[in-house]
């Protein structure tokens, strides 16, 4: 699955990020390339509106924390909206994690966000009958 993303700079300081699709390995360098531009003059706020995005992999969260990173050197904000439960949950985990390495490698890191991801759907889907 592809990555769609869609962005609009609105004339109140704030620039929507739309993604959809999976942001992962073989999408995260599109997402950055989009991006970049962004952090020369960087808006207030940068709004992640993660609606549709169905999965991440720990090289999409990557480009999430750098996205932030060079936006709120300049001042600015970055925010996420509408996180599916899967999402959600990596970024809460991903966020507790010390700053120190976890995982021996990305493809070991991606494996555990991959399998916690479809357990989350599956305990969603669980509730929701």
């Amino acid at each position: 699955m592809a990555l769609n993303i869609q962005i609009d700079a609105r004339d109140d300081g704030m620039t929507v990020v739309t993604l959809d699709g999976r942001l992962d390995t073989d999408t995260y360098l599109e997402l950055e390339n989009r991006i970049t531009p962004i952090f020369a003059t960087p808006p207030k706020v940068v709004v992640f509106d993660m609606t549709n995005l169905a999965y991440i992999s720990s090289m999409g969260l990557r480009t999430i924390f750098k996205a932030r990173k060079a936006i709120e050197a300049k001042k600015g904000k970055l925010v996420m909206t509408n996180l599916q439960p899967q999402i959600a949950k990596v970024i809460e985990i991903a966020n507790a994690l010390p700053k120190s390495s976890v995982f021996s490698s990305v493809e070991e890191a991606d494996r555990y966000f991959a399998t916690m991801q479809r357990a989350e759907i599956e305990k969603q889907k669980k509730q929701g009958t």
